[in-house]
This record gives structure tokens, sequence and C-alpha cells, in this order.
């Protein structure tokens, strides 16, 4: 993966959307158009936290590289370059798969 020019503010994060394998069941297959995007991503790059009613930034949750699932219709797609992410608030990741 190249550089990634884009740095996330306060508590968002940038993801990456892991694809799917193709899977054809009984010879049909399914146009691209007519799949839904995977709810699986990593996170590449971490935003500069929230901050709490004292001034605090909290820490995130999750750390660059970790695998994630993100809320099915949650954040904005980017595209730096030929390569498209996801920019989304911490809140929107649902779970760390492990």
């Amino acid at each position: 993966m190249a550089k990634i020019n884009i740095q996330p503010l306060g508590d968002r994060v940038l993801v990456k959307q892991v694809e799917e394998k193709e899977q054809i069941k009984g010879g049909i297959i399914i146009p691209d158009a007519a799949k839904e995007k995977s709810q699986e991503a990593e996170v590449v790059a971490l935003g500069t936290g929230k901050t709490d009613e004292n001034g605090k930034k909290a820490a995130f949750e999750v750390k660059v590289g970790d695998k994630v699932l993100i809320a099915k219709y949650g954040g904005t797609e980017v595209k730096a370059g030929d390569e498209k992410f996801t920019l989304l608030r911490e809140d929107d990741i649902l779970a760390i798969l492990k």
C-alpha cells in the first residue's frame, strides 16, 4: 500500500474495506453493482482523538492495523489515488476482529 495523504481529525478513523472473495454458486455470477460492500475493514490511520468536557484527549480503542467490523452505512467514502477508503467516527466501529 502506498503512503496515504489523508490525516483524519478528531475522533475519526480511516479504514480500507477488505475485498470479499467472489463466490459463484450454481453457476450464477452476481454483477459488481448488485454486491453489498463488505463490513470488514482494516484501520489505516487515526485522528487526533476525541476531546472530553475537561479538554483532555480520549485514547482510541483501535490502533492502526486492526481488523474491524464497521457499520453498514456509516462513514464517508474517499479516494486517494487509485484506492478507496472510508472515513468514519470511532463510534461507527462495531467490533475488533481477532
